[in-house]
């Protein structure tokens, strides 16, 4: 691993730069969100998630029909009838 025995400063501002090794190693590049977490060993970086976290029941919710369940051949024949409709007007 990449990582053993690296060191680095805190700056007067509290700022500390990750080794080249480290954010090559975990393809963190400039602008990556990392969340923080204290733990007993020392701190812990991990990247923070693209999408806040969403309960089940939300995301369910969002896209709510009401009509008669359409059949597996329903809904391929209208992905098939929209990819032919979207590459007729390209």
């Amino acid at each position: 691993m990449a990582s053993d025995k690296l060191t680095t400063t805190v700056s007067t501002k509290g700022q500390v730069v990750l080794p080249k090794a480290i954010r090559d190693e975990r393809r963190w590049r400039a602008g990556t969100q990392l969340t923080i977490e204290s733990t007993p060993d020392g701190v812990l970086l991990k990247p923070a998630s693209l999408f806040p976290p969403a309960k089940t029941a939300d995301v369910f919710a969002s896209l709510p029909y009401r009509g008669k369940p359409k059949s597996v051949e329903e809904m391929e024949a209208s992905i098939a009838a929209e990819a032919r409709r979207r590459h007729a007007r390209d």
